[in-house]
């Protein structure tokens, strides 16, 4: 089966490409670009299209990569010990599994994101080569090699606030989400509210575009927040011509849906 995108979320054609070529060729998929333009979401989609279970890694600036693998808790087995407890003398008992050994454990193909992967230590990336490449890890307290069941289905997301090591982007199928054209962020409005009035939608539109071309924004709106600001927009029950009214006025409505700081709001206001 093909990813081809969902009811949800409408694929552009390059990046089905890419989605089903990092699924032919067993490599991870990094998806980068702009904040708000679907790469976490993507994993959830691919996951229901193909119907798998989806395992979620979520990174943040503290997170090691051991963490994916297993922890051992060593604090529990001594308390357990002070007690008196038999499950003491199996250390396996006290083995936390990562989401990495999870999606390795799982008894079918699973889809695992690597959510922001760029949060992390810049060595972050490096610690999971031999793990991304030959799908295994040695646990230490078990005396074992952990080898995947099934080779997981494997979303890689970042921001790009980071350079990632060659020798990790080498293991990977790299993909950049450009922001949708005029056309394309139609459809996916459209997927998100269907019975949107078209005038209302239109003038939106070209209000959405004046604001992202204006020179200098230091975030640039994203689709994530085109679709909150036609939400409010709607529940407002502001129409086309309101709209356009404002606008003619220098003012936009539920303008903080779109811009983010006051450096941008002062640009847009200019």
């Amino acid at each position: 089966m093909k990813f081809k995108g969902t009811d949800n979320y409408i694929a552009s054609e390059d990046l089905q490409v890419a989605v089903n070529a990092s699924i032919t060729m067993q490599k991870p998929l990094l998806i980068k670009g702009e904040p708000g333009t679907g790469k976490t979401l993507l994993a959830y989609e691919i996951a229901k299209a193909l119907d798998k279970k989806l395992f979620t890694w979520h990174i943040k600036s503290t997170t090691k990569a051991q963490q994916g693998l297993y922890e051992y808790d060593a604090v529990s087995r001594l308390r357990d010990s002070q007690l008196g407890d038999e499950k003491v003398h199996d250390i396996a008992n006290y083995i936390v599994k990562g989401k990495l050994w999870e999606a390795f454990d799982a008894d079918e193909q699973v889809v695992l994101l690597i959510d922001e992967i760029d949060k992390a230590d810049i060595e972050f990336p490096n610690d999971l080569l031999q793990e991304l490449d030959k799908m295994e890890f040695y646990c230490y307290e078990l005396n074992t090699t952990i080898q995947a069941k099934h080779r997981p289905i494997i979303i890689i997301s970042s921001n790009n606030e980071k350079e990632l090591p060659d020798a990790f982007l080498r293991r990977c199928f790299f993909h950049y989400i450009t922001f949708p054209d005029r056309e394309l962020l139609t459809q996916i409005v459209k997927v998100h509210y269907p019975g949107l009035e078209e005038r209302l939608m239109n003038q939106a539109m070209e209000l959405f575009f004046a604001v992202r071309n204006v020179q200098g924004l230091k975030k640039k709106p994203s689709t994530s927040e085109l679709i909150d600001w036609l939400k409010l927009l709607m529940v407002g029950k502001i129409t086309a011509e309101e709209l356009a009214k404002d606008a003619s006025n220098g003012k936009i409505p539920m303008l903080g849906a779109v811009i983010k700081n006051e450096q941008d709001l002062s640009l847009v206001n200019r």
